[in-house]
This record gives structure tokens, C-alpha cells and sequence, in this order.
């Protein structure tokens, strides 16, 4: 058995594709060269749309969940086993991107302002994720909202990315910080 199959309309209804829609797959492109487990999951969880782009590679349990936005993959990515891209606030991530294994990228985050509401009562800010070409995402890694990630960048193994990395910048740690440059 096969970990990986040509992207059919029967590979699609055989995976966990969830919809809240009317129409099952409507808002899904998937293009024909990419490659998706039979283990992962795609989940347009109230709407949203996910586009994933030739030669690209979806991992067992790596999960792509909407929640009313957008997931964008270019061309030539990879998003390894247990991964999670959620939609929100749109996720949109460049050519030949490598994510490992584990890391949680989210495009939303809870507003905790006022002292007298629970925080869960008080909304969410969206602001959305940019990932630029050529970009490695080290495994164990989040990548919270409103950062955008510059071509070539690389983020080591278990960062927290709270903000923007320019292009070829290696970051690391908790908050994530410059730790070299790629070509120096």
C-alpha cells in the first residue's frame, strides 16, 4: 500500500475531507501533481478555500483547517507529518517551502483587552500569515498571526514567531530572534 496517490476525485472523498457547505469541494483546488496521505486531513470548517499547487507534498495526520479563511500552498512544498495551517485570517505560503514535522502556523489570535469579559467572549484578531519562497520551518515551530516570513528565511527547530523575518534570516528561540544569515 501506497503512502501516497495521485490526487483523484476518489482520493478526495476517501480522505477526511470535512465541508460545511453545500457543495463538498467546491472551494478546494488541488493540483494534479501534488501528492496528499491518505492520512491527512483538509477541513473547510465554515467556509474558506484551499488551494494547493503542483509537486506539493502532504504528510499523514498534517492537517489544513480553513475556519472561514484561505490556505494557499505554491508550488513544491512540503508540510510534514502532524503539521497544523490553520486558515482564519488567510495563510498564504510561497514556492518550495519545507515544513516539518509539528509546527502550528495560525493566522488568528484571541483579544484579551478588557479585565471584565472572559477572553473567549472577546473575538479574535486576524490579521494573516505571509511565507515567502525557499523558506525551512524547523519542526516543533509556531508561527503566530499577522507575521510575514521573507524569502530564503529559515526558522529553527522550536521558535515562536511573533514577527516578521526578513528575507534569508535564520531565527530561533522563544521569542524567535535573528541567530544568522543564510550566505554570510
Amino acid at each position: 500500500m501506497r503512502a501516497f496517490d495521485r490526487v483523484t476525485w476518489y482520493t478526495l472523498l476517501r480522505n477526511r475531507l470535512l465541508y460545511s457547505g453545500r457543495r463538498l469541494i467546491s472551494n478546494v483546488f488541488i493540483h494534479e501533481t501534488a501528492m496528499l496521505s491518505r492520512r491527512a486531513t483538509l477541513s473547510l470548517i465554515a467556509g474558506g478555500s484551499i488551494k494547493i499547487g503542483a509537486g506539493c507534498r502532504i504528510h499523514h495526520f498534517a492537517q489544513l483547517l480553513t475556519y472561514r479563511g484561505h490556505i494557499i500552498l505554491g508550488e513544491n512544498c512540503s508540510v510534514n507529518p502532524f503539521t497544523i495551517l490553520y486558515g482564519h485570517g488567510g495563510l498564504t505560503i510561497g514556492n518550495n517551502v519545507r515544513i516539518a514535522a509539528h509546527v502550528v502556523i495560525i493566522p488568528s489570535n484571541h483579544n484579551f483587552q478588557r479585565i471584565d469579559i472572559p477572553i473567549f467572549q472577546q473575538g479574535h484578531s486576524q490579521k494573516g500569515i505571509t511565507i515567502g519562497d525557499d523558506v525551512w520551518i524547523g519542526a516543533n515551530s509556531v508561527i503566530l498571526d499577522g507575521v510575514t516570513i521573507g524569502n530564503g528565511a529559515i526558522v529553527s527547530a522550536g521558535a515562536v514567531v511573533r514577527a516578521d523575518v526578513a528575507p534569508y534570516e535564520i531565527v530561533g528561540g522563544v521569542p524567535a530572534k535573528r541567530i544568522g544569515v543564510r550566505g554570510c
